[in-house]
Parts: C-alpha cells; sequence; structure tokens
C-alpha cells in the first residue's frame, strides 16, 4: 500500500516553493515552479494532501486544487511560524508547513467559495473607502481650523459648515479649488459606500442564512453578511461558546494548579467581525434604556451594565450575540426574544 503523499506549497505572486514528502519528518522532493508551472505540477500529480497558508491566493489556489483531485489544507500563518527553523526563506516557509500540518491541534481554515470571497471583498472596500473618507473630512476639519474656523466631529457637519465657511468669503481664494475637489472627493466615497451596501442587501435577500441572522438584536446587515462571508459555515464549530472563541470575545485564561486566572478578551480572530458584533451591542443596550418591555437578554445586559459599566457589558453581550447566532444559524431557524413579566422588572 502507497504511503500518502503530502505537499507544501509556499505561496507567493510568481514563484512557487513546492516540497513534497512520503514519510512524516523528510522531504523526498522540492520544485521551484512558475504560476503556469504549478497548475501543470498538480494536474499531472496523484491525487494528495496539499498544506498551504491561509495567506492571499490561497482560497483561488485551494479551489483549484481541490478541483484537481487534491485534499487542501489551509492552516493559519501564525501557527505555521512557530515551526520555521532558521531564517526566512520559501524552503523553510514549505518545511514549516509540513511539520504544522501533523500538528492536530492545528484546525484548518476551510477553503471559501467565490460568494463567500465576493462578500469579503465589498466589506473590504467599503471599509477602505469609510477610512479614506474619514482622512478626507479630518483634512478639512483641520486645514479651517487653522484659519480659525472650527467645525465639530461628525461627517454630516463637515460639508455644510465647508459650504458656509467659502461663501462667507473666510478661506482665501486660492484655496477654494482644492477644497471644493476635496468636498466633491467625500461625496464619491459616500456614494461608493452607499452603492456596496445597495449590494450586500441584493446578496441578503439571496441567502436564506442572513435572514435567519438578521432576527437576532444587534446584528444588522453588515454583520450578517460579514459573518456569512468571512466565517462560511456555522458547522465549523461544536457550540456557540467555541464560535465566540474563534472570534475573540472569550477572556484570556492564566491558570496552573488549582488557580484560575482570567483576564481580558483574547482579541483573536478577525478585528472587523468582533467590532461589528461590539458596535451593535452597544446599539442594543442604548434602546434597552428606553424600552419600557424588555426581554430576558436585554434585562441581563443591563444587569452587567449597572455591575461592571457600559464598556464591559457591551463586550459580554457581543459575546451572548455571537452564540446566539450560532444557534440560529446553525439550526436555521429565527430568533424568539422570552419577555419578562412587568412585575419582575
Amino acid at each position: 500500500m502507497d504511503k500518502p503523499t503530502t505537499i507544501a506549497v509556499d505561496l507567493a505572486n510568481s514563484v512557487f516553493e513546492i516540497a513534497v514528502s512520503k514519510q512524516p519528518g523528510r522531504v523526498c522532493q522540492r520544485r521551484r515552479v512558475t504560476r503556469r508551472q504549478m497548475d501543470c505540477f498538480f494536474s499531472a500529480h496523484p491525487a494528495s494532501t496539499v498544506l498551504m497558508e491561509a495567506c492571499g491566493s490561497a482560497h483561488y489556489w485551494g479551489r483549484l486544487l481541490e478541483s484537481r483531485g487534491h485534499q487542501v489544507r489551509l492552516l493559519p500563518p501564525h501557527h505555521v511560524r512557530r515551526y520555521r527553523l532558521g531564517n526566512k526563506t520559501d524552503r523553510a516557509d514549505a518545511d514549516a508547513l509540513l511539520e504544522a500540518g501533523r500538528n492536530e491541534q492545528i484546525i484548518a481554515v476551510p477553503v471559501k467559495t467565490v460568494g463567500q470571497q465576493t462578500l469579503m471583498a465589498l466589506h473590504n472596500l467599503r471599509s477602505g473607502w469609510i477610512s479614506t473618507r474619514t482622512a478626507r473630512l479630518n483634512s478639512l476639519r483641520g486645514l479651517l481650523r487653522e484659519l480659525g474656523i472650527v467645525i465639530p466631529k461628525g461627517p454630516r457637519h463637515v460639508l455644510p459648515s465647508v459650504a458656509e465657511a467659502l461663501s462667507s468669503q473666510r478661506v482665501a481664494p486660492t484655496l477654494h479649488t482644492v477644497v471644493l475637489a476635496c468636498c466633491e472627493e467625500i461625496r464619491q466615497l459616500e456614494k461608493n459606500i452607499q452603492q456596496v451596501q445597495v449590494q450586500l442587501s441584493i446578496a441578503a435577500k439571496q441567502m436564506g442564512a442572513a435572514q435567519s441572522l438578521l432576527s437576532v438584536p444587534g446584528i444588522g446587515l453588515l454583520t450578517a453578511t460579514a459573518m456569512l462571508g468571512f466565517v462560511g459555515s456555522p458547522c465549523r464549530f461544536l457550540s456557540g461558546r467555541r464560535y465566540a472563541s474563534f472570534l475573540g470575545l472569550v477572556p484570556k485564561e492564566f491558570s496552573s494548579g488549582h488557580i484560575r486566572r482570567q483576564g481580558a478578551i483574547s482579541k483573536r480572530g478577525d478585528s472587523y467581525l468582533r467590532t461589528l458584533l461590539i458596535h451593535g451591542a452597544r446599539a442594543v443596550l442604548v434602546a434597552a434604556k428606553r424600552s419600557k418591555h424588555l426581554d430576558r437578554l436585554r434585562h441581563w445586559a443591563l444587569q452587567v451594565q449597572k455591575r461592571c459599566g457600559h464598556n464591559r457589558a457591551a463586550v459580554a453581550l457581543a459575546n451572548k450575540l455571537a452564540r446566539i447566532a450560532w444557534a440560529v444559524w446553525s439550526r436555521n431557524t429565527h430568533y424568539e426574544p422570552a419577555y419578562l413579566n412587568p412585575c419582575s422588572q
């Protein structure tokens, strides 16, 4: 019986390092191939287990190699890095992949579909445009502050205040052209951001799982589509706590013997998705203060806020929302709030 073959591939833009191993701990073949040669190499090679880091273009190559009959495992780069010996080279990275692939405790990243990567691309573009818009708004505020014109924080204040300053001749005519160009760029960025949200809304309507996630308090269009794109399937996790841990919403632990210490949240996983959940939790807390009829979730969140403060309560509620999201997502159902008896509030 032939021994299973494992192939490690160090991905790059144009040149790829390949290490073939038929015996654990030993490399029997090495090759450096171009992008075109890589496809030919795996098309001619018998079905094997292919190891790659979950980095740029990894999901594309994963889908391509799976279509060629190979089994693809994408390993988290921060775990693979620990197995690299010596200096960072393509050869050392390929060897580190082979060693990391032998560790069963390292959980592979599922290969994303084209639809998932499309959702991720929309979110990434939106985040980039929001960062650029914020930079332009702050540039205008700083420029006019030097001229004695103070504009309050917030996008809704900047453009009207700039237009008023220009019309009142408080800004030198030499600056009018560049200031107006900056304002036009901000308007275009806002149009781009709105267009992305329209595309996300269309995508959400075509996905049944998005409707289940949207039923959870604090989870809106952005959070639901981000979960579908960045996470993929809830079946990756055995429980809601595992899902919350994946998002970095559980406490760090420093334990030894009979002493157990827990600290701040781990902040592992995707920071963008974690931020969306925490912002959603803040919105739930603000709305709960104004509500006269509370369900058990909001009542619990307000009790935590009284004991620990607003920020900690928001993070704790985000943890709870992540677990609820996993439950409704994995069961393909909708969230149904359990309301308290008015006499017990």
